[in-house]
């Protein structure tokens, strides 16, 4: 049997080059199915081959939604099947989408993110506890991490707590917390692991913390 070959001036563009070729003949295969239920069948079958393709993404939120998407936008919005999401459209996908937000009253704090302002500004008016202590915390771990990542030299805990506390409105003061933020090599991973037999222990980062456990 002779099969043509197929120049790569003919062939069609990747629209989502990660899935690659094969899969978007899967789907340019599908849009021609004339049953229904055949074709219905079909794309089920390739939104789960493109879930085993991204494995990573799983713990996504919307992961299914994003992957019914990406399956339309791959058939050029002409697969006509059932999705279990609203189907988009090309108008919607095409319109600018809006800049993320920063706290006006803070743009010198911009290296930290909205995901952590959001979480300070939902644990901020929680009742005092074991369980908000824990995710206050947490969170200045993050914050120390960013700060790391936008700022290699090291920072002292004291920094990040007074950040938090200007990022809280005041409702959140950690000044005299009893538990001292990781370390910064434990934040911020040295590639070369060679290097850190040299390494000395580092010493708490928040002055006059000695004694203090590390969280």
């Amino acid at each position: 049997m002779t099969h043509a070959l197929e120049y790569n001036s003919e062939r069609s563009h990747l629209i989502i080059p990660e899935y690659g070729r094969h899969l978007q003949k899967m789907v340019e295969e599908a849009v021609e199915i004339e049953d229904d239920k055949e074709r219905n069948q079909v794309a089920k079958s390739i939104i789960a081959v493109m879930g085993n393709m991204q494995p990573h993404l799983r713990d996504v939120p919307d992961f299914q939604h994003k992957l019914w998407d990406q399956l339309f936008i791959i058939s050029d919005f002409k697969l006509d099947v059932e999705s279990p999401f609203p189907k988009p459209s090309r108008e919607m996908l095409e319109e600018r989408p809006e800049m993320l937000g920063y706290p006006q009253n803070f743009p010198k704090y911009r290296f930290y993110g909205n995901n952590i302002n959001r979480m300070i500004n939902e644990v901020k008016d929680w009742e005092e506890g074991p369980l908000k202590e824990g995710l206050v915390l947490t969170i200045a771990n993050h914050m120390k991490k960013s700060y790391l990542n936008w700022n290699r030299d090291a920072v002292e805990d004291d920094v990040i707590f007074e950040h938090l506390r200007e990022l809280s409105g005041g409702k959140i003061n950690l000044k005299n917390a009893d538990e001292d933020l990781s370390d910064a090599s434990s934040l911020v991973r040295n590639k070369k692991k060679h290097s850190s037999k040299n390494n000395h222990p580092k010493k708490s980062n928040r002055k006059g913390g000695g004694g203090r456990k590390r969280y």
